[in-house]
């Protein structure tokens, strides 16, 4: 069984694929964490630090 963590998409990206990973990982659609993205008060530097410490996702077969 494969254990879930959390990574930046390799299919579902805009810029660097954070928002993407994070909706693979919590299982929504991407286009609702991106909404939330844009009203966090810190959406810029959360996003920031979240693309150079996540890592890539494999590519996927699908």
């Amino acid at each position: 069984m494969r254990k879930n963590t959390l990574m930046k998409s390799s299919n579902d990206r805009a810029l660097t694929g954070v928002c993407g990973g994070i909706a693979e990982y919590l299982g929504i659609s991407s286009f609702v964490v991106r909404v939330l993205f844009i009203f966090l008060p810190v959406n810029l530097l959360v996003y920031i630090i979240l693309s150079v410490i996540l890592p890539e996702a494999p590519e996927s077969l699908y």
